[in-house]
């Protein structure tokens, strides 16, 4: 496959700088999400989430990396809180019941793992 293939009009340039804050905006009381790129490998997602906002407890068949680039998050991974600031990174492993909150605005790349 090659790279410019899978590549849609709404995910991030290829072989382009790119600012990724940038790329998703806040929106009182909602959550917002950009998927910036989707392979068969994996995605690569940025969400933006307004203050007290947050996605209720769930599981995923894959291991996710969430990674703040900005805020703060409390992101729960079966019953255990995690505080999580700009900078900081957890692994949310495959199975396992998790949930978010924004303590804070935060903005995050979630990197879904798919093996």
């Amino acid at each position: 496959m090659s790279s410019q293939q899978g590549q849609g009009k709404r995910e991030i340039p290829i072989a382009e700088v790119n600012r990724l804050i940038d790329f998703v905006n806040y929106q009182e009381g909602a959550v917002v999400s950009r998927r910036l790129v989707h392979r068969a490998a994996g995605t690569v997602t940025l969400f933006a989430f307004d203050e007290g906002q947050g996605l209720s407890e769930h599981t995923a068949p894959y291991d996710a990396l969430a990674h703040l680039l900005e805020g703060e998050a409390e992101i729960v991974i079966s019953g255990k809180p995690l505080r999580a600031t700009a900078g900081e990174a957890i692994l949310m492993p495959a199975g396992q019941p998790h949930s978010l909150k924004a303590l804070s605005r935060f903005k995050m790349l979630l990197t879904m793992i798919r093996s």
